[in-house]
Parts: C-alpha cells; structure tokens; sequence
C-alpha cells in the first residue's frame, strides 16, 4: 500500500473528493513530521509510534579503502509496531 492508495481508500469510505482526501492525508502525514523534527513522539493507539532517536558520533570506516573516518552525531526517527498490529500480521499464517 502506499499514498495513493490511502488517499482512494479515504475517498471511498468517507465520500470526500480525491483531492480532498488528499489535503487530509498530506495535512496528516506533515503534522507527524512536523512533530518529529520538533523532537516529539507521535504515537497512534494500536498501530504504531514513532519517535527519534540521538545517535552520538563515532569512528567508521571507508569500505572501500577501509581508512578511518568521523560519522558525526545525528537524529534518526525509530519506528515502534504496536501490539494489536504484531499480533494480527502474526496469525495470518
């Protein structure tokens, strides 16, 4: 699944318009975003969380040359199932 495809699948259950489902999930999906560049957790109750996670610097290396080289800090978000979704994608066998 993907974008367009949650946007149709909002469409049809709701009776909006394409273009305005489409307002609705960009709106949602900018928010979350928003939210995480801010440092916050955005948590959605039976699916999933998300929330970001400080990476300190380290020393790596080049695989090509194998010299050492400075990964600098950085922020990543981490994303976290919930238990009702583990649970259901585990007993679709």
């Amino acid at each position: 699944m993907n974008k367009i495809d949650i946007i149709i699948a909002l469409a049809n259950e709701t009776g909006l318009t394409k273009s305005e489902a489409d307002a609705v999930v960009n709106l949602f999906f900018s928010e979350m975003s928003e939210a995480l560049a801010n440092g916050d957790r955005v948590e959605i109750r039976g699916l999933c969380s998300f929330c970001v996670k400080q990476y300190k610097a380290y020393t790596g290396r080049n695989p090509k040359t194998g010299e050492p080289i400075q990964v600098e800090s950085k922020k990543l978000p981490f994303f976290k199932v919930g238990k009702k979704v583990k649970e259901r994608v585990d007993n679709q066998n």
